[in-house]
């Protein structure tokens, strides 16, 4: 035990612990975004349901991280997931029947969460594994098990946060679209195929993609949303005869 602690890296592993900090909390923000319209009961059960996919696809995703980096387009892909992740976010939901529906609207938030966090996993799981590999080979599956195992609390106990604090700030709401606007925009400019054909991407170059990205999620979000509002129907005011 004594010869494990002294080998460990332990650079690596506040490594890990920083990158799911900072990663974990956009997974955070995605879990909040998707359960804000639940009833207050169900909003646990759709944390606890999101948390577990994000988990279920790092474990899964781990195993191609360093694959995964030369996949030409993926990022790419993923980014214009992101995209309409961020602008569904959004736009209103209609209710017809003036309720939400317990099981459909979990599993709806779920399915929202799922997407989003398969996009965001790959920066995740992609950097807890670069940061394993500066670790001795013995300790690198451990390193890399240790980071999926804290990004849980931090997930969980991060979309609790969120969600309190759209209930009291909505425009946290925007906030949040907007930051999956500017994961998107990095993603895009980073992808195999644009830095073949046109170089590395500089810094600066970078933050102006993700600023594009933040702003083109906001504006078209809420371009939808006011022609959604102003093409529903006006609510009608029943008149009593006699």
């Amino acid at each position: 035990m004594l010869e494990f602690l002294q080998t460990l890296s332990w650079a690596a592993v506040f490594q890990i612990i920083l990158i799911d900090i900072l990663l974990g909390g956009d997974n955070a923000v995605v879990i909040a975004l998707a359960c804000r319209n639940l009833p207050p009961k169900q909003r646990m059960q759709g944390i606890l349901w999101g948390t577990a996919g994000a988990i279920g696809l790092r474990v899964v995703l781990i195993g191609f991280a360093l694959t995964l980096l030369a996949i030409p387009y993926l990022k790419i892909v993923g980014a214009l997931l992101l995209l309409w992740v961020g602008i569904k976010l959004l736009i209103p939901e209609e209710d017809a029947h003036g309720n939400i529906q317990g099981a459909s609207s979990i599993w709806a938030a779920v399915k929202t969460i799922i997407v989003a966090d398969f996009v965001m996993s790959l920066d995740n799981v992609i950097a807890i594994a670069g940061a394993a590999q500066t670790a001795d080979p013995s300790h690198q599956i451990g390193l890399v098990i240790f980071g999926l195992v804290v990004s849980v609390p931090i997930i969980i106990w991060g979309s609790t946060l969120v969600l309190k604090l759209i209930d009291r700030y909505p425009l946290v709401v925007t906030f949040g679209a907007a930051l999956l606007g500017w994961i998107a925009g990095g993603m895009l400019v980073t992808d195999v195929v644009i830095v073949e054909h046109f170089g590395e991407v500089s810094g600066a170059m970078k933050i102006a993609a993700e600023v594009v990205g933040a702003l083109l999620v906001v504006g078209l979000g809420r371009l939808f949303a006011a022609r959604k509002k102003a093409a529903a129907p006006a609510p009608q005011v029943s008149r009593q005869e006699g």
